[in-house]
C-alpha cells in the first residue's frame, strides 16, 4: 500500500523548485529552459561561499531576488490574485496592492528556498505544452527520497518576448486561486483597505523576523 502523503506547504515545494533538476522531457521548449535556467542561476548564488556569512545576507537575498524576478510575473500574479476586485481599483491601489504583494510574495519564497535548498530532494521535468496564444505549461515531479512524488506545473506567459510564470499548481491546487480565495473573503468580509492593512502588517512581521 502507498503510503499517505504528508501535508506539503505551498511554499516547502516551491523551495524545492530549486534543488537540484534532472530534466526528461526531449527537445525542451524555450519555457521549460527558462524555469531551468532560474534554478541554475538561484542555485549558484546559494552555493557562493562568500554569500553565506551573516553580514552578506542582505546581498545573498538581494541577488536571489534578482534572479526570481526574471521568471516570475508579480504584477500578473498580483491582478490575477485580486481576481474581480481588481477592475474596481484605482491605479493608486493597483501599485500598492502590486508592491506588497511582490514583497509578501518574494519574501516567503527567499526563506522558503534557503531552508530547503539543501535537501535531497530531486527534480524531474515531465511535460512541457506551449500554444500559439503565448501560454505554456511546463510539468514536472518532485522524486523524494521516500517515493512521495509531488508533482508541480507552472503555468508561463509570453510577454514582452519573454515567458514569465503566473502561477504554479501543486498537486492539482493553485496559488493564485489560494490567494484570490484569501483576498475575495477579507474584501467582501470587511473592505479592499482592510486587506492592504493586513498586507503591510504581515509584511512588518515577516521583517522583524529577519532581522532578529
Amino acid at each position: 500500500m502507498r503510503q499517505q502523503r504528508k501535508p506539503l506547504t505551498l511554499w516547502v515545494v516551491l523551495g524545492s523548485l530549486l534543488l537540484m533538476s534532472f530534466p526528461e522531457v526531449s527537445q525542451a521548449g524555450e519555457p521549460l529552459d527558462k524555469i531551468r535556467q532560474t534554478v541554475d542561476d538561484v542555485l549558484t548564488i546559494l552555493a557562493d561561499t562568500s554569500l553565506k556569512t551573516p553580514e552578506r545576507t542582505q546581498d545573498r537575498r538581494a541577488k536571489i531576488r534578482q534572479a526570481v524576478l526574471q521568471r516570475f510575473g508579480f504584477d500578473e500574479m498580483a491582478q490575477r490574485s485580486l481576481g474581480r476586485h481588481w477592475r474596481q481599483r484605482t491605479p493608486a491601489e493597483r501599485q500598492e496592492f502590486v508592491a506588497l504583494f511582490s514583497d509578501l510574495l518574494e519574501r516567503s519564497y527567499i526563506d522558503k528556498i534557503e531552508t530547503y535548498a539543501a535537501g535531497q530532494q530531486k527534480v524531474r521535468y515531465t511535460k512541457e505544452t506551449i500554444d500559439k496564444e503565448g501560454y505554456a505549461v511546463v510539468r514536472s515531479e518532485i522524486v523524494s527520497e521516500r517515493d512521495l512524488n509531488v508533482e508541480i506545473e507552472y503555468r508561463l506567459l509570453q510577454r514582452d518576448g519573454n515567458w514569465s510564470v503566473y502561477d504554479v499548481i501543486i498537486e492539482g491546487v493553485s496559488l493564485i486561486s489560494n490567494y484570490r480565495t484569501q483576498f475575495n473573503k477579507i474584501i467582501l468580509e470587511s473592505s479592499f483597505a482592510d486587506l492592504l492593512k493586513k498586507m503591510k502588517l504581515k509584511l512588518e512581521q515577516e521583517k522583524a523576523a529577519t532581522q532578529s
